[in-house]
């Protein structure tokens, strides 16, 4: 399938009941379970089914897959905000003991998640000027496991 068709069209096909073509906004925050059984599979994740909207949502698991499908990946994650796409992004890479590189010049909420909120756990951002080449690149040893080079407003990351 061409990219447009992906992102139109995939992850999605109409209901039954209703015959829309366009994915529904499912306004939910929980869902019901079929018995007690049911939802302790869920939560054991033993069964596949949606749980609670901040964990999945059926509108948003389409936007997930149409995403997995143009980029070629096997799954993708949706999140509310660029800060937790960083936090993720950094997460998904990094554990205790490692660190990222980044330049100083940052958007006020990635610089205190950089120097305050990874710090914390255990996550070292070594920080250098934007312009400062040699000096970022003396910053990067063998746990050195990404580095942010410019605003996160002006680039995006993968991981994986």
């Amino acid at each position: 399938m061409r990219l447009e068709s992906l992102a139109l069209h995939h992850g999605y096909k109409s209901e039954i009941s209703t015959k829309a073509a366009a994915v529904p906004i499912y306004q939910t925050t929980s869902y019901t379970f079929d018995n007690t059984q049911h939802g302790a599979d869920l939560f054991n994740l033993q069964v596949a089914g949606n749980i609670y909207t901040r964990i999945m949502n059926p509108t948003t698991a389409v936007l997930e897959e149409r995403i997995a499908a143009i980029e070629g990946g096997i799954a993708a994650l949706a999140v509310a905000s660029g800060m937790a796409a960083i936090t993720y992004a950094i997460q998904c890479i990094s554990q205790a003991g490692d660190n990222i590189v980044s330049t100083s010049q940052l958007y006020g909420g990635t610089y205190n998640l950089f120097a305050h909120t990874f710090p914390r756990q255990g996550i070292q951002v070594r920080m250098a000027s934007h312009d400062d080449y040699a000096g970022l690149e003396a910053l990067i040893d063998d746990k050195t496991r990404g580095a942010v080079l410019r605003n996160h407003r002006q680039s995006a990351g993968q991981c994986g």
